[in-house]
């Protein structure tokens, strides 16, 4: 399966023109690093994600827009790769990651992890040079609506050198049985208001032979108060599981020059 995404990556990026140049344009991308709390966080300016960033969620928009993950929707030069004959395989064609994954299931369903959670430590395992992330339907998601995955290269994430440091629910374990039985508990012990089909979460999962490792990230809040301000005060900031595992996307330049490892801080402590 590893070799066949290496393959599809190299035939959509010599096929795809918006891919290829969004994936040249990573090479431009402006990063700095900031210590947020003795945790190292990289800042990256990336005005493509604008589109992910400011997605509108809200019941009515999803609605009366054509899901984009939808293969019948899809650009006709996007291929994929099946998995287990209900997820396919994207290019996803706004990276974050040197190598980014899109990963929706076939059929159109809401973005709700708890029967899908298996498929990720099976995503990870097969796909042992990415770590899988999920967000969740009011955590990030910019497609709650149609179930998906996404996966990005390993050695980009910060929380890989130290998972401990970063503020997350850690599940490590070689048995699988094990790691689905402890992530019930965790799911099922986690608050669930009224408005919400499932606690607020993200999740990243990644195979360290013999082990995977499972970061759950539980949430109270969609967006920080930043996000959402008025005047200077605002900040095009939707933090979701990348940010949450050391790495903050800002698709506005203005935000790049002026986030610090305060702010960095106040949006972590406001959403977690």
């Amino acid at each position: 399966m590893q070799d066949r995404v290496n393959k599809l990556f190299k035939e959509q990026l010599s096929e795809w023109e918006l891919a290829k140049n969004n994936y040249k344009a990573l090479e431009q991308v402006k990063t700095k690093i900031l210590i947020v709390d003795d945790r190292e966080y990289k800042v990256q300016f990336n005005p493509a994600r604008i589109i992910s960033t400011s997605a509108k969620v809200d019941t009515k928009s999803i609605k009366e827009r054509k899901c984009f993950l939808c293969a019948e929707n899809r650009p006709h030069e996007q291929n994929g790769i099946s998995f287990k004959e209900r997820y396919t395989i994207l290019v996803n064609p706004y990276p974050i990651f040197p190598r980014h994954l899109t990963i929706p299931l076939i059929e159109h369903t809401p973005q709700l992890i708890e029967s899908r959670f298996e498929d990720m430590l099976d995503l990870a395992w097969n796909l042992n040079e990415f770590i899988i992330f999920y967000n969740g339907p009011k955590c990030g998601a910019s497609a709650p609506d149609h179930f998906h995955f996404q996966a990005g290269n390993k050695g980009f994430l910060p929380i890989e050198k130290n998972s401990k440091m970063y503020n997350s629910i850690i599940i490590e374990s070689n048995n699988k049985e094990e790691i689905l039985n402890r992530f019930k508990q965790i799911y099922s012990s986690l608050p669930l208001t009224s408005e919400d089909e499932e606690p607020k979460m993200n999740i990243l999962a990644w195979f360290e032979n013999p082990n995977w490792i499972v970061c759950i990230f539980p949430r109270k809040k969609h967006h920080p108060s930043c996000y959402g301000a008025e005047s200077e005060a605002n900040m095009l900031i939707n933090p979701a599981s990348v940010e949450l595992g050391g790495v903050f996307i800002t698709p506005l330049e203005k935000d790049f020059k002026r986030i610090s490892s305060e702010k960095i801080s106040e949006i972590l402590h406001e959403v977690c």
